[in-house]
């Protein structure tokens, strides 16, 4: 784990919970770029920065950005809100929420060009009830 991430996870009290309402351990625990990505030299700073799960939400949100970059952006300005609070933010978490369950509603049934799920089951589970 990057220096970065655990300052944040000490900085934001961060237990269990990432920035987009999905569990976490703190082994499972990833740096996401939120305003300027790694791509174009973003820094690896808290205030570009969110905790994410290695495993779900981050892929999860990097493939929202391939599919439905209004959705990615959307879900991009709640972490920077709740970056900016200093904490997760139920409100941020639900508007979240929303904007999730909206795009696996769009999406239920696509496939990958080798034919599996774009959405992973994994990728449904998260923390509903903030």
């Amino acid at each position: 784990m990057r220096n970065i991430t655990r300052l944040m996870i000490d900085e934001y009290n961060l237990k269990d919970i990432d920035f987009m309402g999905y569990k976490f351990r703190k082994s499972e625990a990833s740096f996401h770029h939120l305003i300027v990505p790694a791509r174009n030299n973003g820094k690896e700073t808290i205030e570009n920065g969110a905790v994410l799960n290695a495993n779900t939400s981050h892929p999860y949100l990097h493939l929202i950005e391939c599919f439905d970059y209004d959705k990615f952006l959307a879900i991009t300005n709640e972490m920077i809100e709740e970056n900016m609070l200093g904490r997760i933010d139920s409100n941020c978490l639900k508007r979240i929420d929303e904007i999730l369950r909206e795009f696996e509603k769009e999406n239920k049934n696509r496939r990958t060009s080798k034919g599996k799920m774009l959405i992973k089951e994994e990728f449904t589970r998260r923390i509903r009830q903030i």
